[in-house]
């Protein structure tokens, strides 16, 4: 399977999956670390042992810190 992952404030990446990966294997991946990013379809998050099931996602950076 094909997906396109389109990561905010980064670059898009084209990935070719077995059709049973996860979204935590498609950031694998890409190289983003899934504690430091959210996958979005369809306007909505999306768990990390989900299986991929849509041909373009969002990746989203999170951010964190402060007191």
């Amino acid at each position: 399977m094909k997906v396109t992952a389109r990561v905010m404030n980064g670059e898009d990446h084209e990935v070719e999956l077995p059709d049973c990966a996860t979204y935590a294997r498609l950031l694998d991946e890409i190289d983003e670390n899934p504690e430091a990013a959210v996958v979005v379809v369809d306007g909505r998050p999306v768990p990390e042992d989900a299986t991929v099931d849509a041909d373009e996602v969002k990746v989203m950076r999170t951010v964190s810190g402060g007191r």
